[in-house]
């Protein structure tokens, strides 16, 4: 089973928030998902309501193999967990 790390997006038209979902890369986005890791508010005023990430979960899963997406491998760089 290959998993990848991304993001699933939640919120309303033009008001987007997204989660960072651990899911079976077999599945689509809106499929079933193995675990949260955290959500990402872009649209946040405040600077630590940006980023809410289970750090060690997420560390866990990259260690586990998981694939993390182009944009997440961003985020959990900026984050301080270290990919590959």
């Amino acid at each position: 089973m290959s998993v990848k790390i991304r993001l699933k997006r939640i919120g309303s038209n033009k008001k987007a928030c997204y989660r960072i979902v651990v899911l079976d890369s077999t599945m689509s986005g809106k499929g079933r998902r193995v675990q949260d890791l955290g959500t990402y508010n872009p649209r946040a005023k405040e600077e630590n309501q940006v980023l809410n990430l289970n750090k060690e979960a997420a560390l866990g899963w990259v260690k586990k193999g998981a694939i993390a997406s182009d944009t997440v491998a961003g985020i959990l760089k900026k984050a301080g967990v270290q990919i590959g």
